[in-house]
């Protein structure tokens, strides 16, 4: 005798699982640079010597919720610096904020976080790294080609930091 599933008449469970997950939908309504700035300090000062650079990238995402129904601006800030290894003397600063307005449905609620904050930067990130990699060579430089950034850890790393600080911030005074 054939082995048959522990549902009444033999229905798919598979089935069923699919229709109590939502489906989630996510589309790009638009991507843009919010903000950009790009100083070359090397052409200002004129520098010469070794000029073998030392760069520094701070990363910073922002979640906000649209007027429209189910759509949220992810913003990707980045502040990239590079200074002379030897002197520490800047070369250049770039500023940069690139947002993404998307449509998101069917994330539950205590998902959505998460999600606007890995996904959303993920799906926008290739776009963001040419726009650095196109200022900085129309700014004189070598293009720079970001590292592929690891969003998950980037956001472990947040909720771990917020964590620590609402613990010290509950610790009474004068104890350790």
């Amino acid at each position: 005798m054939a082995d048959t599933p522990d549902t009444p008449n033999g229905a798919d469970t598979g089935a069923a699982d699919a229709q109590q997950q939502p489906k989630i939908t996510q589309r790009v309504v638009a991507q843009y640079i919010r903000d950009l700035s790009f100083e070359n300090a090397l052409a200002q000062k004129g520098l010469t010597g070794d000029l073998t650079p030392e760069i520094q990238v701070q990363v910073n995402l922002d979640a906000r919720k649209r007027g429209q129904e189910s759509q949220y601006e992810v913003i990707t800030k980045l502040n990239i610096t590079s200074k002379t290894k030897e002197g520490g003397e800047p070369l250049f600063v770039l500023e940069i904020e690139y947002a993404g307005v998307f449509q998101i449905e069917g994330v539950p609620q205590e998902q959505l976080h998460p999600y606007l904050l890995i996904e959303c930067p993920r799906i926008t990130f290739p776009f963001l790294r040419r726009v650095v990699s196109d200022v900085t060579r129309d700014g004189g430089f070598p293009p720079l080609n970001l590292e592929m950034i690891d969003f998950v850890q980037l956001y472990r790393n947040e909720i771990q930091r917020r964590a620590q600080s609402q613990q010290a911030d509950q610790t009474p005074a004068g104890t350790a």
